[in-house]
């Protein structure tokens, strides 16, 4: 990881350190969801002071957090890896569909 270029980092509400790699973001994120590509702040901040926190269904090690009414749509998502540390953000993407445990 030290040798791993980052594009960003943050804390999530835990304190726990999470960043984000230059592989990541260049090689996954922007280039699956590029409606996202100019939401690099936004992201790191859904983790620090997300909206919305909810387990990732499929990966137990996983967590995901969501930012409302930020993003090119209703909630931004962002999923990171627990399964290292620093925490790792994997995936990052708009939806329109409220989180499944969300109650307004």
């Amino acid at each position: 990881m030290e040798d791993e270029p980052t594009v960003g980092e943050t804390t999530d509400p835990e304190s726990r350190g999470v960043v984000l790699l230059d592989a990541v973001w260049r090689g996954k994120i922007v280039r699956d969801h590029p409606e996202v590509a100019s939401y690099l702040r936004e992201i790191l901040r859904a983790v620090a002071a997300p909206d919305h926190v909810g387990p990732d269904p499929t990966f137990k090690a996983r967590t995901r957090y969501y930012a409302r009414g930020v993003g090119p749509s209703r909630w931004l998502m962002v999923v990171v890896s627990y399964e290292q540390t620093p925490a790792r953000i994997v995936s990052a993407f708009a939806n329109r569909k409220d989180p499944r445990s969300w109650s307004a």
